[in-house]
């Protein structure tokens, strides 16, 4: 057997038995705090896997997720079911075959257990109602921070008395976390209202579980001042793309700024035209009408004459006045078809009504480009070529009363843009805490064990391993501390060596034997060098007294 063997199998026997015992002691109770510690912080992470279950639901799935081997985990408040990270599809694959759950967020599965015997239009139209309920909450729960969500719909009834038609609405009721309420509240009016037959976003009323109403009534983004905003928005930042693209080859992406102030009119116009075409006519009708008259007229009265007048003068008979006429009319009447088109434009677009556009360059830039000698007359001609192209890029329209200006001024070192911060790491950070301080916590664990538990025993075992020296005696030791004679000798006999001195005591020698120290001092001075090897010369010291 080896020697180092041999020597840590006779120390652990000189510890004997109850010593032993407690070093086995704290040995287990090491290892077990380790192996506990261990078990419990590398637990592997949990994902949710449904939420807001009824008891007999968790109950259920737990069975059905103990029989096929999948570990799972209830949540504190008894309506959440957890499972390891990575098995989350294959547990919902699994309990949808099973049908569960089973809770009040029911979907079309309703449908799974109505019999077709004795069920009334009502009671079908009841059921639809509520599965499309469950199915539109099962769909807003899925929405990341919506934690649970309760939907009612009033859907739409036609009596025969009733001239209006009731339209449908409907109310939903949610709890979230981490989210913008608002926003999340406008998607779920357009969720619901596009679920629905014949609902309006206008109709769905959103509030969250501490009664707080966050959407009702008009959609406030569909108003015409947050039309107007949104297009002049869009319309400003496509035109300041397009100068961004036109000058960062030229300039370089940090030697200019761009500003756009566009006006637009989003105003609905109605348009009604009516072209005829006067080259595509068609005869519809022809009318013809032809009429002759023969007139003739004969009076046979006597025209009056002086010879009427005279006495006894018979007047001789005349005939009258004759006149004939005749009339031949001829009409002929062609009606024609023009053709016609009528156009009806209805436009809802914009249309921009000013633009006001203002650039500044780097004169820099400008320098570098054109060379440091370059004149004031050569810059300003190259800012309004840089002009003329702007205006190029955004379709100007000086008519219309567009605006540009292009400026060369120098730029201030150290504004040219705030540092984007970079969260790659942040975000790796988050998404790992949990393992992070699973790590860290089972590190700071383990090194308190060893600090407070192997390192004790582990100076124990150093101690007692320590073989007992054999101290010398106190004989010894008396003849190695130097004496004050010997001392005062040896100082003599170095004086006598020099040249030119003579025998005898000197002041040094009176002075040495003042600072000698005495034993008890010395004997102090080695305490204070090494306490064990001067406690083992006091123990020797005494088993010698005892001895003799």
């Amino acid at each position: 057997m080896p020697e180092q063997i041999q020597s840590i199998i006779s120390n652990l026997r000189g510890f004997g038995v109850k010593r032993l015992a407690m070093l086995a002691g704290i040995a287990v109770l090491v290892m077990g705090v380790i192996g506990i510690a261990s078990v419990y912080l590398n637990r592997p992470a949990y994902d949710t896997l449904y939420v807001g279950l009824d008891r007999a639901d968790v109950n259920q799935i737990g069975l059905v997720l103990g029989e096929a081997g999948i570990g799972f985990d209830v949540g504190a408040d008894g309506t959440s079911v957890l499972v390891p990270a990575g098995t989350t599809a294959q547990a919902r694959m699994l309990l949808a075959e099973k049908g569960l759950p089973t809770s009040a967020n029911a979907g079309y599965e309703l449908f799974d257990n109505v019999g077709s015997l004795g069920l009334t239009s009502f009671m079908q139209q009841i059921t639809r109602v509520r599965a499309l309920e469950g199915e539109i909450a099962r769909t807003i729960q899925s929405i990341s921070g919506i934690k649970a969500a309760r939907v009612h719909i009033v859907m739409s009834e036609r009596a025969n008395f009733r001239r209006d038609e009731q339209q449908p609405s409907a109310s939903v009721v949610i709890r979230y976390a981490g989210i913008d309420a608002e926003k999340s509240a406008m998607s779920i009016r357009h969720l619901v209202a596009a679920a629905v037959p014949g609902l309006s976003a206008d109709k769905v009323t959103v509030l969250d579980s501490s009664g707080n109403l966050l959407a009702a009534g008009d959609d406030p983004s569909n108003t015409s001042a947050a039309r107007t905003l949104g297009v002049e928005q869009t319309v400003e930042a496509q035109i300041g793309d397009n100068i961004r693209r036109a000058l960062t080859a030229y300039l370089g992406p940090d030697n200019f700024r761009a500003s756009v102030k566009a006006e637009v009119n989003t105003d609905t116009r109605q348009t009604e035209e009516t072209i005829f075409d006067p080259n595509s006519r068609v005869e519809r009708s022809v009318q013809s009408v032809r009429a002759n008259e023969n007139n003739n007229q004969k009076q046979a009265s006597t025209p009056a004459s002086v010879e009427q007048n005279l006495p006894e003068t018979q007047a001789t008979a005349t005939d009258g006045p004759q006149s004939s006429s005749q009339n031949d009319r001829r009409e002929e009447i062609t009606n024609y078809e023009i053709n016609s088109k009528k156009i009806a434009t209805v436009s809802n677009g914009y249309s921009v009504t000013k633009m006001s556009i203002a650039v500044v360059v780097n004169q820099q830039r400008l320098m570098t480009i054109l060379g440091k000698d370059a004149t004031p007359e050569q810059i300003a001609k190259r800012v309004a070529d840089i002009q003329k192209m702007v205006t190029s890029a955004t379709g100007l329209d000086e008519k219309r009363g567009d605006v540009i200006d292009v400026s060369a001024v120098e730029f201030i070192d150290g504004l040219d843009g705030e540092a984007i911060p970079q969260a790659g790491m942040l975000d790796s950070i988050g998404q790992h805490a949990g393992t992070l301080i699973n790590a860290g916590a089972f590190i700071v664990v383990v090194f308190l064990v060893a600090f407070f538990g192997l390192r004790p025993m582990a100076s124990a075992l150093t101690a007692k391993a320590t073989p007992a020296l054999s101290g010398p005696s106190f004989d010894d030791v008396q003849r190695s501390l130097p004496t004050p004679e010997a001392t005062a000798a040896a100082d003599n006999a170095a004086v006598a060596a020099l040249p030119g001195s003579r025998p005898g005591p000197t002041p040094l020698d009176d002075l040495r034997q003042k600072i000698r120290p005495a034993p008890q001092d010395r004997l102090a001075r080695m305490v204070d060098l090494n306490e064990e090897r001067t406690a083992q010369i006091l123990r020797k010291w005494a088993a010698q007294e005892v001895a003799v």
